[in-house]
């Protein structure tokens, strides 16, 4: 299980799938080499031995970049596991490196600095879950 973030290019003015055009089309976020260049510069940490599908550990998480064989790559897909919230700051700095937004796909916003309430909701949901599970 896991808290699902895209990384995409959206207008300036959105802040939520809400106030999203129904007829937008994303820009591509480049070509599958710089967007792996761009990853890199972002988190060094991050593993791209297989450039369709990286892994990237902290402390107490772990995020998956689906970044898929595309090219040029319109969207990555993050599938974060764990917990803490500097988990945010990977994950703002590949949208800074990529000039796109994050977008929490369970809330449906735009994820800024020090918004936590989609990804504590997740750990939340995920207690539950699990926690009914045993």
């Amino acid at each position: 299980m896991s808290w699902d973030v895209v990384l995409l290019r959206l207008p300036d003015d959105v802040a939520s799938m809400d106030t999203l055009p129904p007829d937008y089309t994303p820009t591509a976020l480049g070509r599958h080499d710089e967007v792996l260049a761009a990853v890199t510069h972002a988190v060094p940490g991050a593993d791209l031995s297989d450039p369709t599908w990286g892994d990237l550990s902290g402390p107490t998480w772990s995020i998956e970049l689906n970044i898929g064989p595309e090219d040029p790559v319109d969207s990555i897909m993050l599938h974060i596991r764990g917990s803490g919230d500097n988990v945010l700051v990977p994950v703002l700095r590949l949208a800074q490196a990529l000039r796109c937004k994050a977008l929490d796909l369970s809330e449906g916003v735009v994820i800024t600095q020090g918004q936590t309430s989609g990804w504590h909701a997740f750990q939340q949901f995920r207690g539950r879950v699990i926690g009914s599970a045993r």
